[in-house]
């Protein structure tokens, strides 16, 4: 009778071994897959936001045709971005395109048609859409990569990431100069 007590007890013990493997093996695999897709997300909306510039500088070009650099500039931008290779690319010059668009919407303070301008003021509305779209899926990246590094980093966590190979993954950071407080003059 003890002798079964005791074989109940080590397969009990293994059955728990073997849920606890199966259930953090799953758990990676989850919250890896998670990470991808917020990944693939920031990409899907970077691209959106790429496609809506060639709109936009067709819709300013007849009303800032002495302004060839700043459309340059946003052109080169969209460039860039598209020809990223890795995320961290496509981020950067991401940024870049976004400077480059500020530069726009500041451009179109100096014309009035422009600003009235109702396709131009649809692409405008739409770019801000993105942009907002885009924040919330850095976050959501981020968030993803904060649960995983938790699991990765916690107990008993630790030990099945060694076990499975799983390391910290980094987050998405923000450009210094993205962190810099906008000046505003009155």
């Amino acid at each position: 009778m003890a002798l079964s007590i005791l074989l109940w007890i080590i397969i009990a013990f293994l059955a728990i071994i073997v849920i606890m493997f199966v259930f953090y093996y799953n758990r990676f695999v989850v919250l890896g897959n998670r990470i991808d897709n917020s990944l693939a997300q920031i990409d899907v909306q970077l691209k959106k936001r790429a496609d809506l510039v060639p709109n936009l500088i067709s819709s300013i070009k007849g009303y800032v045709k002495h302004e060839k650099g700043v459309i340059t500039e946003v052109t080169n931008a969209r460039k860039a971005m598209l020809s990223g290779k890795t995320l961290p690319e496509r981020a950067k010059a991401g940024s870049e395109l976004q400077t480059a668009l500020k530069s726009i919407f500041a451009l179109a303070e100096n014309y009035p048609q422009l600003r009235a301008n109702e396709n131009f003021l649809q692409l405008q509305q739409e770019l801000s859409a993105i942009e907002d779209k885009i924040a919330y899926t850095r976050q959501f990246y981020n968030d993803s990569i904060l649960s995983y590094n938790n699991s990765v980093e916690s107990f008993p966590g630790v030990m099945f990431a060694k076990i499975y190979g799983k390391t910290e993954k980094p987050s998405l950071e923000i450009a210094p100069e993205e962190r810099a407080v906008p000046k505003v003059d009155f």
